[in-house]
This record gives structure tokens, sequence and C-alpha cells, in this order.
């Protein structure tokens, strides 16, 4: 059953705390550019980051995890290797994993790849508008956010201005964030981190995309407040993951 737009932020809260009490461990194949600041973020949070793409030890990094994160911001040999091995010993065990398809707006190659992975269930896709127009083959509407979740069995947190997250029954906006977002390498990376963090200790992978967004969202704009230039808003970007709490959620989410 779908929960109330208005019981949405005590549902995030409730998400973080078991994050931070359990510290989930997320293993990340990600953009080689992104690495450090997800790690941080993922720290800030509550959870443990991991990061191998070795091909003697992944796999079993992997199997140690909570949750899993494969992004394709660098996509290189070693990477998509190591990202089918992933995957494989993930459904392996029921992990839960997170797809970001990083580009495949630009990249024929990578975009075939990205679809090779939608067929192997990804509990959640974070993705911007673009990459999911390339994905889906169809326009950033709301009803097809929907469609799409719903024949994939995967929930869609579509991000941007105002994030769409549908599991394709359930829809909700989020308008947290700040456009200096946009200005710093790697948030949209960390993003999808924190959901693969979040699906760790929530089995409502609708939930867990959800409080994700939305804590990452209210961090946006927090760090927003005190942050001078993409500089500074990145440092702020990692206290205010840090310090993110029940009121923040409760007073400053914005979920319609």
């Amino acid at each position: 059953m779908c929960a109330p737009d208005s019981q949405l932020p005590a549902i995030a809260a409730d998400v973080l705390e078991r994050l931070r009490r359990q510290a989930p461990r997320v293993h990340c194949i990600t953009n080689a550019v992104a690495q450090v600041f997800t790690a941080n973020a993922l720290l800030a949070a509550g959870a443990v980051p991991s990061m191998t793409i070795a091909p003697d030890e992944v796999g079993v990094f992997v199997e140690r995890a909570n949750a899993l994160l494969i992004n394709l911001g660098t996509f290189d040999p070693e990477r998509r290797a190591a990202s089918e091995t992933a995957v494989a010993v993930a459904r392996g065990v029921n992990l839960p994993w997170v797809l970001d398809p990083v580009f495949i707006d630009r990249s024929p190659v990578r975009a075939a790849f990205a679809k090779a992975l939608l067929a192997r269930n990804p509990a959640a896709i974070r993705l911007n508008r673009a990459e999911f127009v390339a994905l889906a083959g169809a326009a950033d509407e709301a009803n097809m956010v929907a469609a799409f979740a719903r024949s994939h069995g995967a929930v869609v947190g579509l991000t941007g201005a105002t994030d769409l997250i549908s599991d394709g029954q359930r829809l909700v906006a989020v308008g947290n964030g700040h456009a200096m977002m946009q200005k710093v390498t790697a948030l949209g990376c960390a993003e999808s981190a924190l959901v693969a963090a979040c699906l760790a200790v929530e089995r409502d992978a609708w939930r867990a995309c959800v409080a994700a967004l939305l804590i990452f969202g209210v961090a946006g704009e927090l760090a927003g407040r005190r942050a001078r230039g993409p500089g500074s808003f990145a440092v702020e970007m990692l206290d205010a993951l840090h310090g993110m709490d029940r009121d923040a959620l409760l007073t400053q989410a914005r979920v319609s």
C-alpha cells in the first residue's frame, strides 16, 4: 500500500536511522573520478564503502556486501568485466543492486551494455532525464517513468530539478535539491550509492529510493545555504549528509 506523501519524510528518517545503526557495506563499481567523493558520502551517511574491481577479489567483496552499485561512468574493460562478475554474484546471493547508466545517451555501446544489465533485474535504477530517454526510448514524463518501472520490475529514480520515483504502482515527486549540485562532479554517482545503502536496510525498494533521494536532496539544500561556490559546496555536502537528522527531513522535505 502506498504511504501518503506526508509520511514519506518520516519513513526516510527511519531508513536513515537504520542505516546508521546497521552500517551496511556497499560495494561500488563506479566512475574513477567519483570514487573518493562517493566513498566519503557513504561514510558520512553511515555506510561502509568498498570499491575494488580486481578480478580475483571483486566477487568476494560483493558476497560480503549488503548492497551493490553498478555505475557506468568509467566504461573501461576492467570495470565492464567487474560489473558482469559483481551482478552475477549479487543475483546468486539475492543482494539488491542499483544500476546507474551514466552517459548512455552519448554512447551506443554503453547504452547496449546498460540494457543488457537491465535484463538482470536491478532493484533500482537511478538516472537523469537524458539517460532515461536513451534507456527507455520514451519521454521523461511521469506516466512513462511508471510504465518503464512496471515493465522491468525495478524502481526508477529519475533525478533533476524535480525527482520522480516510481515502482510502476507508486509515484512520488521530490522537490528538494540545489542548483549547485550540477557544478560538482560525482554527486549523481554518490546519490546512486546512497540508494544502494538504503536498499541494504529497507526491503521495499521504492521506499529505499525515496528515502535516499530525499536525504540527498535535503542535504543539497542545506549545503547550498552555506557554500560559497562549488569547492565549498562539496565539503558542505559531506557535512550535511553527516549531520542529517529526523528534524531536517521532517521540516525540509518537499514531496508530492
